[in-house]
């Protein structure tokens, strides 16, 4: 039987006392493939920020077994990435080893070396010199994803990572994802694409705050647990009082 890389227990994660996630309790096996989906507005990127450390837990709490902060990778959505900032494709990249030199031990010529295999990884070899602003969606988010390659994760969180690219970086990007669930990695991605899911993840968990079910995904993705879900979400008052959870 795996052992859990992460436990959830009884977390409610809340934006001004009115819960995101709502009393979730749960775990990701070590070196499991897991999409979480659900409906807009589900808790989905705020469970994720939660589990890095990015929001506090209003109750329950987070177990990350052995691991350490050194040992997770997140990426979050496009969006909240300023893309102006006058830096390349390379320094981008070479931000994967932040971690293990900081910021006074210089780039060595093998990590160098490591930062351009990574971007051949990614089908992005002749791009180093390129500033960030000039790159379509689909090619920055092979940056970020040759940026992933070099942090060496152990536990790996995806904020909605083929939104809004084209379908053959997709693809290349699932071979990534697929080649670090080869490895034992643990990855986590929030999805909207049913059909990607179903084909690509074995695990899901449906959220719609609480969460609906959790497990192999198709015993997950049933018309009924999808009902329960859009359900739950046309059934959320935005103005209700604030939750009343325990400190």
């Amino acid at each position: 039987m795996n052992t859990a890389a992460l436990s959830l227990n009884n977390l409610t994660v809340c934006y001004d006392r009115h819960p995101a996630v709502h009393h979730l309790s749960g775990a990701f096996a070590s070196g499991s493939l897991t999409a979480i989906v659900g409906p807009n507005g589900a808790g989905k990127s705020t469970l994720l920020k939660a589990i890095m450390g990015l929001l506090p837990a209003t109750t329950g709490r987070i177990d990350h077994a052995a691991l350490a902060r050194s040992d997770i990778a997140y990426l979050p959505q496009q969006a909240q990435i300023d893309r102006q900032f006058p830096i390349t494709v390379l320094d981008v990249v070479l931000l994967g080893h932040w971690r293990r030199i900081g910021a006074l031990r210089a780039v060595t010529a093998e990590l160098r070396a490591k930062a351009v295999a990574a971007l051949a990884a990614v089908e992005l070899n002749d791009f180093q010199r390129r500033p960030i602003r000039s790159l379509s969606a689909g090619q920055f988010q092979r940056v970020l994803f040759a940026r992933m390659l070099l942090q060496d994760a152990r536990l790996i969180l995806l904020d909605e990572p083929f939104t809004a690219i084209d379908a053959r970086t997709t693809a290349d990007l699932l071979d990534v994802v697929r080649a670090w669930h080869a490895e034992r990695r643990t990855v986590i991605a929030v999805l909207h694409d049913l059909e990607q899911v179903r084909a690509h993840f074995p695990e899901t968990l449906l959220l719609a705050r609480s969460g609906i079910a959790w497990g192999r995904t198709a015993q997950v993705l049933t018309p009924d647990n999808l009902r329960r879900a859009r359900q739950m979400a046309e059934a959320w008052d935005e103005s209700a009082p604030p939750c009343a959870v325990d400190p």
